[in-house]
């Protein structure tokens, strides 16, 4: 059973996204406390592969309120745990096939933060604005539904 802290809403509609997977972060001290507290936001977030290692750049963290002088930084870069062949195949995808990599949810299991990132594309303007119009004639269908017996 999973707790979700966090969701990147903005990635679904900038990016089309291809690929997911799981990735632990390595946090330090009171990182896990402000996680846990929903102190978290992704808006901005993404990884980079640097030196076979997968890194989670801009995720902001928001300084445990109860923490002394080792409080964390807010924006560092924070390695994730990836398989190597997982951490290869993200690699080849960004450089060869233009993706980007995004962060799509912070969630804990078992204890533990794991962060969903996934392969993306990113979307054109036509592309967001045919979604918004596909969404609201959804939303309009359903509300139809709604009122007929």
């Amino acid at each position: 059973m999973s707790k979700v802290i966090t969701r990147n809403r903005k990635a679904h509609h900038d990016y089309f996204i291809e690929d997911k997977f799981e990735a632990g972060i390595v946090l330090v001290g009171t990182e896990i406390k402000s996680i846990r507290r929903g102190a978290v936001q992704l808006k901005d977030a993404y990884v980079q592969i640097k030196d076979n290692e997968a890194f989670v750049m801009n995720m902001h963290v928001a300084p445990y309120e109860h923490g002394n002088r080792f409080n964390h930084e807010e924006t560092r870069d924070r390695k994730l745990l990836l398989h190597k062949q997982e951490i290869r195949k993200i690699a080849k995808a960004v450089q060869q096939k233009g993706y980007t990599v995004v962060p799509l949810s912070l969630y804990l299991t078992r204890g533990k933060a794991k962060l969903e990132i996934a392969l993306a594309k990113g979307k054109a303007t036509y592309d967001k604005r045919a979604a918004l119009r596909e969404k609201d004639a959804q939303r309009e269908i359903e509300k139809a539904m709604k009122y007929k017996y």
